[in-house]
C-alpha cells in the first residue's frame, strides 16, 4: 500500500498548510480593513462585534504605547520564532503533531510580521465582549498561534510511556 501524498512529503505539506494559514489571515484582515472604517465597530450578535483597530503592541497591547521602537523589535522576534520554527520544520524529522503546530506558529507569526512591516501594526478585528466586559481586539493569527500553543501545551503534558524496570535476578546465597 502507498503511502499518502502528505505522508511521502511532509515538508511539502507543512509548507502548503503555512500558505493556507497565512493566506486566511491575510484575507481576512483585508476584508475587514476595507470594509470598515479605522475605530469603527459592527455588533454581531450580544457578545461579539467586528471591529477595526490597530495594534502596535504584543499580546493585549503590551508595549503598544512604547514610542516606535517595539515595531522593530516585534519585527525581530517574529522573524526569529517563525525563521526558527520553519528551520526545524523543513530539515528535521519532525512527528506530524509538531509539524501542525509548527504550522500553525509560523502562519499566524508570519500573518503578523506581514502586518508589521507593512503598515506598522497588526490589524485586528474580532471582539469578544459579556456584559461590558471586552477581551482584546485579536485576529486569526492571533488564533492559530494561541491553538497551537495549547495543542503543544496539552501534548507535552501527555506523559511518555513507561519503560519496564529491568528485573534483577535473584541473588544466591553463599555460604
Amino acid at each position: 500500500m502507498t503511502a499518502r501524498w502528505t505522508q511521502r512529503y511532509p515538508r511539502w505539506t507543512w509548507l502548503g498548510a503555512v500558505a493556507i494559514l497565512l493566506a486566511l489571515d491575510q484575507a481576512s484582515k483585508s476584508f475587514f480593513s476595507t470594509t470598515l472604517a479605522l475605530g469603527e465597530s459592527v455588533p454581531v450578535t450580544d457578545w461579539l462585534n467586528f471591529v477595526h483597530v490597530l495594534n502596535t503592541g504584543a499580546a493585549f497591547s503590551f508595549l503598544a504605547d512604547a514610542g516606535g521602537w517595539q515595531r522593530w523589535f516585534f519585527i525581530g522576534v517574529s522573524t526569529l520564532v517563525v525563521g526558527a520554527v520553519s528551520v526545524m520544520c523543513l530539515t528535521q524529522e519532525v512527528g506530524p503533531l509538531d509539524r501542525w503546530v509548527g504550522a500553525f506558529v509560523a502562519g499566524g507569526g508570519g500573518g503578523n510580521l506581514v502586518d508589521r512591516v507593512q503598515i506598522g501594526a497588526v490589524v485586528d478585528f474580532l471582539d469578544f465582549h459579556w456584559r461590558g466586559i471586552h477581551w482584546p481586539a485579536f485576529n486569526l493569527a492571533d488564533v492559530f498561534v494561541v491553538c497551537a500553543a495549547l495543542v503543544w501545551c496539552i501534548a507535552s503534558m501527555k506523559a511518555p510511556p513507561r519503560q519496564p524496570k529491568p528485573q534483577k535476578a535473584p541473588e544466591k546465597l553463599h555460604r
